[in-house]
């Protein structure tokens, strides 16, 4: 099985990544890696970091001549910060030291991990637990499955997202956005991301992409901050991955994790989840037929692609929910841990809102996880053997 762990913080030199259990074969380059990293930076409303910060991994090991190699891939991603940033990052966060000529940090942000992580790891000062905490981890994170999603391209399996909605701006009516993303999906859901990457905010709709803009400009203005919801689509996955028999490895709960693994996401939706709960069930399971070919179809896909924690053919739908930015730039009311006094909040360079930045790192934890029910059902040493052995499978 895939696995994967990152390493670094926010402000300190680089970010690591190792990625263990990749077959053989699996065509891969640093541009491959770089692309979806620049995708990562996408969306109105970032804050001033992405304006130096430019990612470009560096593989160190587990490839050769632009094919995995079955060891273990160990890439770096240097932070910009670390070197450009005139705020004293290389300080705060020194490897060496007793960092007493440092300020320490002692107002926890409402909202961040601030609190409960030096309550818990028992600093006297929140850097430790800002840096590592950081939404910058994620970066290393689209890197490590960006090569997940290299093994399911071989098999025809895409992976995109658009934005559905920014604070309070986006589709009136879920049918609308069905009828412009099933189009996009006839051809795969890269297609999703050919028009989605478009646009400022990654809406499929160029009016709403306006009037979201709008709202992020009148949101910082007033010094606050946005969530949202996007949508995550897969296509081309074959049906019987993931399983009902054990409750860990059925797939909506992993997708599930997947989603709420990433930073500020609060909710997860597969298919019509909420919908559907306001729905008799004639209008919610799709019905199944046999097409020409003798193929199980469904006629609709509320589901969002799996029935009993298993792919059922069509594509899978997930939707993430994410709260806004806790980092504002009006202060918040808060408590100075050394002193115990009411205090408001420090600000921390942010983004007004970064829904669409998070669309595509949701892209590369869902990918992860269909790749991995993925080897699990067609598990062998080298691209060449899976290929076989699917091949196979579906004759």
């Amino acid at each position: 099985m895939l696995r994967y762990l990152t390493a670094g913080e926010s402000h300190g030199e680089a970010l690591i990544g190792i990625v263990e259990g990749m077959p053989a074969g699996v065509p891969l380059t640093e541009e491959i890696i770089n692309y979806h990293l620049a995708r990562r930076w996408l969306g109105f409303g970032r804050g001033g970091r992405a304006k130096f910060e430019q990612d470009q991994v560096h593989i160190y090991s587990g490839v050769r001549f632009s094919k995995t190699i079955a060891s273990p891939i160990a890439m770096r991603l240097d932070n910009a910060a670390y070197t450009r940033d005139k705020s004293g990052w290389p300080e705060v966060m020194a490897l060496d030291g007793d960092g007493k000529r440092i300020d320490k940090i002692t107002l926890p942000r409402p909202g961040h991990a601030d609190l409960e992580g030096v309550r818990k790891y028992g600093f006297d000062d929140i850097r430790p637990v800002i840096d590592r905490a950081s939404a910058r981890e994620t970066a290393m994170r689209v890197a490590c499955c960006t090569i997940a999603r290299q093994l399911l391209k071989q098999f025809g399996i895409e992976v995109g997202s658009h934005v559905v909605q920014i604070g309070k701006v986006g589709w009136g009516n879920h049918q609308d956005w069905y009828t412009k993303r099933d189009a996009l999906l006839s051809s795969g859901a890269e297609a999703l991301n050919d028009v989605a990457d478009q646009s400022q905010v990654r809406m499929l709709d160029s009016e709403l992409s306006s009037a979201c803009v709008e709202h992020i400009q009148e949101v910082k203005r007033s010094g606050d901050s946005l969530g949202g919801i996007y949508e995550v689509v897969v296509t081309g996955v074959p049906p019987g991955l993931g399983t009902y028999v054990h409750w860990d490895r059925r797939l909506g709960g992993q997708l599930a994790q997947a989603i709420l693994s990433i930073q500020a996401q609060k909710g997860v939706e597969i298919g019509d989840g909420i919908a559907n709960t306001a729905r008799p069930g004639s209008q919610v399971h799709d019905e199944i037929y046999l097409n020409e070919a003798g193929d199980y179809r469904r006629r609709s896909n509320h589901a969002g692609g799996l029935e009993g924690g298993m792919t059922n053919g069509m594509p899978i739908i997930v939707r993430g929910y994410m709260k806004p930015i806790p980092t504002l730039i009006k202060p918040l009311e808060t408590v100075d841990m050394a002193t115990g006094e009411t205090q408001p909040t420090r600000y921390e360079r942010s983004d007004v809102t970064s829904v669409p930045a998070a669309s595509t790192v949701a892209e590369a934890t869902v990918a992860w996880v269909i790749a991995n029910a993925f080897l699990e059902k067609h598990s062998a040493d080298s691209l060449d053997e899976m290929l076989d052995h699917f091949e196979r499978a579906s004759r």
